[in-house]
Order: structure tokens, then sequence, then C-alpha cells
């Protein structure tokens, strides 16, 4: 949801800065080349986001990882100009904090190097995390990056006719991702967390 259909939304484009005066400490926008976005988390958004993040820190635990997850955290990759993204979900390398500029002191992250993962649910906006993000995430070293598309609400070019509930595991090769999309009953390979045994269905319907 953009300016057109969201009252709260300043018009015009903002840079970084002004976006961060204005909307810094709110976690259900962000910024894309100056455009600001409504996150629109609803419930059921946030069901999947959460599913995801308490197997994500049931892996790290068990296996002693220094990763943190962040939900909704500010990215503004030192290079993305009037960008600041925020993931549903980053994994984070607590190591590569310490090279993070603004970390201690406004909690944004600025270096690619410093995610391991990242998720977007899909919301209305489904063409930021189908196009502008898997370009943008690629390009910044970023190694795995879900699409959680619970209500089937991409293109068909990237889910297909009939429009159905889809994951898409991007995984980086050749600073490109590799794009498996999966549905209903099949099983999910993970780079980051290759442990894991879930199916589609149960990451899309949050373990009903």
């Amino acid at each position: 949801m953009t300016l057109a259909t969201n009252p709260l939304i300043k018009p015009g484009r903002l840079s970084f800065d002004e976006f961060l005066a204005c909307y810094g400490s709110d976690k259900r926008y962000e910024l894309i080349d100056g455009e600001v976005f409504d996150l629109e988390p609803t419930g059921k958004h946030e069901e999947v986001a959460a599913f995801i993040t308490t197997k994500a820190c049931v892996e790290i635990d068990r296996l002693g990882l220094p990763w943190l997850v962040l939900q909704r955290g500010l990215f503004h990759p030192s290079d993305a100009g009037m960008s600041a993204f925020r993931p549903d979900i980053a994994i984070i390398d607590r190591t590569e904090l310490s090279r993070e500029p603004l970390w201690a002191n406004q909690s944004i992250l600025t270096r690619g190097t410093s995610i391991k993962f990242i998720a977007e649910v899909v919301s209305s906006n489904w063409q930021n995390d189908y196009a502008r993000k898997l370009e943008d995430y690629a390009a910044l070293g970023i190694q795995e990056y879900w699409i959680l598309d619970y209500a089937g609400l991409g293109g068909i070019r990237y889910i297909g006719n009939p429009k159905k509930p889809t994951l898409s595991i991007c995984t980086l090769v050749d600073r490109e991702y590799d794009v498996e999309v999966l549905r209903g009953n099949q099983t999910i390979t993970s780079l980051t967390f290759p442990d894991l045994n879930l199916t589609a269905a149960e990451i899309l319907s949050a373990g009903q």
C-alpha cells in the first residue's frame, strides 16, 4: 500500500534521512526509491512470519550459531540511496555487527554481509518482493531469500496460473538467485538451515 491508498503516508519522494525522521520508529513502513510503502501486517501475515522466526530461533539455539533474528529491522545499504528495506525476517550474523556503523545507536544495518537469510511475507505490494528486492538482495550478496506468498498474490510469471499459495526459495549462485518454487506438500531445502524438515504448506499455513 502506498500514498494513493494510505493518507498517513506523506506525499512526494523522501530521502533516507527524511524517511528516518518521519517513520524510523514505525516498523510498518519502508522506503523504496524514495517512495514510502505500508507493509500491511495483517494477522495472517504476522502468523507466517512468527512461524518462520520460531523455527529459525530453534535451529540457531540447537546449533549454537552466533546469529540473531530480527523482525522488520531497518536495512539501508550504503549504496541504496533513497531506499530503506524492512525485511519481515532477517537472520543476522552477530560477528559482523562490529562493522556496522549505525547499529550501536540506531539499530540500522547497512551491509549485506551482516545478513545470513531474509524472508518476505507477500502483501499487495508483491512486485517489490518478487522483483525489486530479489535484484537488490542478490546484488548485496545475501545467500538465501524466501518469498512467502501465503495468499497467492504474486504475478502469474512468478507463481503460475492458477495462482496458489507459493513459497519461493531463492539461493544465490554467481550473484544471481536460483529460484525454487514450492507448493503443497513439497519439502523445502534450505542452505541456511539444512536440517529443517518442513513442507511449503506447513510454512504457508503457519503450522496449522
